[in-house]
């Protein structure tokens, strides 16, 4: 390291951790002046290692903590004690992290233990209850307490941390990175992981939350098979979480339905291909409620509450919960009426302008940088 460098850490441990770091990960290692460190805690470690070579991301540390049927509290303890190692040998100037997962919760807590500064990516997403989604809602909140600096996606999300009795120059918007993954992999047109039909339309539907598990899933998959059979020109794509609370029960309830497509998680040029020629979105992820306005795709969100109110307020998405005959009638409704459809379908994105990357090193080479 030269004597003008400062040391950066970025770390992940998730696929959405990946692809929305992936281009903080890239500029930063353009720059001069940081002497950057991508630590991979794999959380998820299937899905992650299907991300970073996209993106020509190789961890210089991989902690691989996953385990087969982890609990929350057995991987948050194991990560917090590697990433105290980690921290503890690297002696960064500064840790970066993104998002509300397990991981980013042990990096924040180890960076305020070594008194070391902690930059958060995605600040300030509230959903205002505990439970939804759990334990996400939590991490966020414990991320923000101990953060230097909070890049907030939005306007609204900036709201709530000065809410919240942060500081407003401790704050900055800047668009959500997934928006910079997105813009630059959907360039490229790219075929359909499974066979669709010419003329068909196309549902890409999503689901891995945990308040979703068990009965309200059952909910969502009798919605999609009632979806299917009321519009015989509509294919349905689901890729399936690999945690068995999701993939088992899904493959039990729709595994012989025709036209509904259950497949593997999509390597992610794979899935912006399905996004681009998708029809219509049913998701409770994050990630997608924040894409799928971005690609003008309609969107109703499997959740009752949601920490990314914009798009709703923006008309391109709607919450209908895990209730099989909500879904069922705001889906028919946008099959069947092209006005709903068309207003829904505005291409207006709240989220960015695939710039959020460039903004966030920006901020960081200002604060950081040897001038």
């Amino acid at each position: 390291m030269r004597e003008s460098q400062r040391k950066v850490v970025c770390v992940i441990g998730t696929r959405p951790e990946a692809i929305k770091m992936a281009p903080v990960i890239q500029r930063l290692g353009r720059e001069a002046w940081a002497d950057l460190t991508v630590v991979a805690t794999a959380q998820h470690r299937e899905l992650m290692d299907q991300v970073l070579p996209l993106f020509g991301i190789t961890p210089d540390l991989d902690l691989d903590l996953m385990r087969h049927d982890q609990s929350l509290a057995d991987f948050s303890a194991r990560a917090l004690q590697a990433m105290d190692g980690v921290l503890a040998d690297v002696a960064p100037d500064l840790l970066l992290a993104q998002g509300d997962t397990s991981t980013v919760l042990a990096g924040a807590m180890a960076a305020f233990y070594r008194r070391i500064p902690f930059a958060h990516v995605e600040a300030g997403l509230r959903s205002g209850d505990m439970d939804n989604p759990f334990p996400e809602e939590f991490n966020r909140r414990a991320a923000s307490m101990v953060a230097s600096i909070h890049f907030a996606p939005t306007e609204e999300a900036r709201g709530n941390l000065l809410a919240e009795g942060i500081a407003g120059e401790r704050i900055a918007v800047t668009g959500n990175t997934v928006i910079d993954s997105l813009l630059e992999t959907a360039r490229d047109d790219l075929p359909l992981p499974v066979a669709v039909p010419a003329g068909r339309r196309l549902l890409l539907v999503t689901a891995h939350r945990r308040e979703n598990f068990a009965g309200p899933m059952a909910g969502i998959c009798s919605a999609v098979a009632r979806i299917v059979a009321d519009f015989p020109d509509v294919e349905v794509i689901w890729p399936l979480h690999p945690n068995p609370n999701v993939s088992g029960l899904v493959r039990d309830a729709l595994g012989r339905t025709p036209r509904v497509h259950l497949c593997a998680p999509l390597d992610y040029r794979a899935f912006c291909a399905t996004l681009k020629r998708c029809t219509l979105v049913l998701t409770d992820s994050g990630g997608l409620q924040e894409e799928a306005p971005a690609l003008a795709k309609p969107l109703l969100v499997l959740r009752d509450v949601t920490e990314r109110p914009e798009a709703v307020a923006a008309g391109v998405a709607r919450l209908v919960g895990a209730h099989p005959n909500r879904i069922h009638a705001e889906a028919s409704r946008l099959l069947s009426d092209p006005a709903a459809y068309a207003a829904m379908a505005s291409g207006v994105s709240p989220y960015g302008d695939g710039r959020a990357a460039e903004r966030i090193v920006a901020v960081l080479r200002d604060r950081f940088a040897v001038h």
